[in-house]
């Protein structure tokens, strides 16, 4: 598994994100300004209020998925890794991780990693650790097999 190939599959989730935010944000849009007044004034209201709220709504996932490919793009996935920190594929004994954006469970040539932030408790557990060193973690013992 490669890091490349990690921080693009990062990329392509907040792309999606991004886009999920936008269609949802002009589907919001849409739909209050299609409301006509009708008879029933305060329905009228009711629902271009809700479909204001919800066009504000997916502009703050818009922003969450702004800020997460900033954070990303900070990471330089070609920067060789000899400790876990920001940019780390880290193998351990519960399994692989890398260190930079929370985009949950990636697979990638068949092979699965945790792609997490680094304000993930299990990134600040093993921060700044190096293979074959050790940390407990939820009450476990967790090895570093790999850092890259």
């Amino acid at each position: 598994m490669h890091k490349p190939a990690l921080h693009a599959a990062c990329a392509a989730f907040i792309e999606q994100r991004i886009a999920a935010a936008r269609t949802a944000m002009q589907a919001a849009q849409e739909s209050s300004s299609s409301e006509t007044k009708s008879s029933a004034g305060d329905k009228y209201e009711t629902g271009r209020e809700m479909a204001n709220a919800e066009r504000d709504r997916n502009a703050a996932h818009m922003q969450q998925a702004q800020q997460l490919r900033a954070e990303l793009a900070r990471i330089s996935p070609d920067s060789p890794c000899d400790t876990v920190r920001p940019g780390a594929l880290v193998t351990t004994s519960l399994g692989r991780f890398y260190i930079g954006i929370s985009a949950g469970k990636l697979e990638v040539a068949g092979e699965e990693c945790f792609a997490v932030s680094v304000a993930a408790p299990v990134a600040v557990a093993l921060k700044g650790l190096r293979a074959g060193e050790q940390v407990v973690f939820n009450g476990k013992p967790v090895r570093v097999m790999a850092v890259d």
